[in-house]
């Protein structure tokens, strides 16, 4: 991949032999590896067993989950922020494993209403809870930086399944808890 960043340098018009641009390549490259590094991971190596039993009917909430992504129509981030609630059919899963799988999927070329929809389909088969929710905020640098460049508006996705969607005091009861501080 560092030739073709070099390549890139040299398309709009930089010359990659220069002081500051010489390591250029090399790290854009491991950046980008790191950035699409998702595509390496698999949900089961991720979730490695750590399903426990649980007689609970109460949600489980991870909310503010740190996001950040790359759009694949413009390679350019997005950044923001995952609230995922479940509630659990005999089983929990150890709450680390929540962001590692928001992040697996945040680390490949995405849109924002896949990515939510991919954690919560992941979710659902690993878990396969009574109900779950996913919902994200994030702002979209191609809207920031370049086209329409406004810099505060923010992108809002929802996916709910089970209990979420059939459930109007379930699906408030979670849409109030992610608004609290």
């Amino acid at each position: 991949m560092e030739h073709e960043f070099e390549a890139i340098l040299k398309a709009i018009g930089e010359d990659p032999t220069r002081e500051g641009l010489q390591k250029t390549p090399k790290r854009a490259s491991e950046a980008m590896t790191f950035l699409t590094s998702g595509y390496t991971q698999n949900l089961d190596d991720i979730v490695n067993g750590a399903l426990f039993p649980a007689d609970t009917n109460g949600m489980v909430l991870v909310k503010d989950i740190e996001c950040y992504s790359l759009c694949e129509h413009h390679l350019l981030p997005f950044v923001g922020k995952v609230h995922v609630a479940y509630i659990p059919d005999k089983k929990v899963i150890g709450l680390s494993k929540i962001p590692r799988i928001v992040d697996m999927f945040a680390r490949r070329l995405q849109v924002q209403e896949r990515l939510g929809e991919q954690i919560c389909e992941a979710l659902e088969s690993v878990l396969k809870p009574k109900g779950i929710g996913v919902v994200m905020e994030a702002s979209h640098f191609c809207m920031m930086m370049r086209g329409v460049e406004k810099q505060h508006s923010v992108a809002v996705t929802s996916h709910v399944k089970g209990l979420f969607k059939e459930d109007a005091r379930t699906r408030q009861e979670f849409l109030e808890l992610i608004r609290t501080k």
